[in-house]
């Protein structure tokens, strides 16, 4: 949080490292993280094979989609590409390969901003003026292709005329609360409070929060939703004190394909960062460490999952599906 730098990436292997390390991270911002390293993956298949060329992109995608495995839009992504990829290919040329991908890319960044702002309308109507909420995490500008998942909520509750203000708890073990959503907030004139991850039941039970809004990194067919590690926590604790749950992601985030919460693969990170994430060590040598980036949320804590197509109340398989299959709601204030 003391500086702002910008990453330049020029090499598949660059970017897998960028997202297996969360020099890019949140589930929208890796998705299209993933679908500009295929256009850097394929740069000069203009002047090859067609045969060879598409052997290359489904390598390229493959090493793109191996970087990190819990959130369903680097996946999502990469393999949009490769569509786009072998459908250009099968016109018997590569000449404008390059370009067709680019342009694929482009598309999924520019969708991914509006989606954003979709999503944000959505889920400030249900904001009141005044109305303090609970993040965790960090699902704003810096996690997706646009304003964020969660964090558009407050950004469009602001633009809207309701003043907000939001608790963020720091989120161990790597702090993006604290480094990445304080911040972000800050920069965009939003009430914000620092509270260490073990102070959320405090806050709930000694202040009048109105909502929990968090984002996703993949929600499966039934509802249940994976996300940062303590999210599930938050739900409960919400859940106890009758406070509103509410999941903010794209439908590129619902994987039909992932029954229930428990077939998610959750992603194990390194022990060091927890006994060390910043440098001084903070445990003893040799302690064993258990250290998985996400939890899962069972449905039944969900109040609402808000995408860019609308509101899906208590989300259940049947209900998740005909959001899936069924056309985008009117925005707040829109006629249909």
């Amino acid at each position: 949080p003391a500086r702002l730098e910008f990453l330049d990436v020029d090499s598949v292997e660059g970017m897998v490292d960028a997202i297996h390390r969360l020099a890019v991270r949140g589930a929208p911002a890796i998705g299209c993280a993933g679908a500009y390293g295929v256009v850097i993956g394929m740069r000069g298949a203009d002047a090859e094979e067609p045969q060879q060329a598409g052997r290359r992109l489904d390598r390229v995608a493959a090493e793109l989609d191996a970087a990190r495995p819990t959130a369903v839009n680097l996946g999502w992504a990469v393999r949009r590409m490769g569509s786009c990829g072998h459908a250009f290919l099968e016109g018997g040329s590569t000449g404008g390969l390059q370009t067709v991908l680019l342009e694929e890319a482009l598309r999924i960044h520019e969708e991914d901003a509006e989606m954003c702002r979709r999503m944000g309308v959505f889920g400030a109507s249900l904001l009141a003026d005044g109305d303090t909420c609970l993040t965790v995490c960090n699902a704003g500008a810096l996690a997706t292709g646009g304003q964020g998942t969660a964090l558009s909520v407050f950004y469009e509750a602001d633009r809207a005329g309701k003043a907000v203000s939001v608790f963020a708890p720091e989120t161990r073990p790597l702090l993006q609360g604290a480094r990445l959503t304080s911040w972000e907030l800050m920069q965009s004139g939003i009430d914000v409070t620092l509270i260490t991850d073990g102070m959320v039941a405090a806050v709930m039970a000694g202040s009048s929060v109105a909502a929990c809004v968090v984002g996703s990194d993949r929600i499966a067919a039934n509802g249940d939703v994976a996300n940062k590690i303590g999210t599930y926590g938050m739900a409960l604790l919400a859940h106890a004190h009758g406070i509103p749950f509410y999941v903010v992601a794209p439908t590129s985030t619902i994987d039909p394909d992932t029954p229930s919460g428990p077939d998610i693969p959750i992603e194990e990170r390194d022990p060091v960062e927890v006994t060390a994430g910043f440098g001084p060590r903070t445990a003893p040598a040799g302690v064993q460490v258990f250290s998985p980036a996400f939890d899962v949320t069972p449905a039944a804590f969900v109040t609402a999952i808000i995408t860019e197509k609308g509101v899906i109340e208590s989300p259940d398989m049947e209900s998740v599906a005909a959001h899936l299959a069924g056309p985008p709601a009117a925005l707040p204030g829109q006629s249909a």
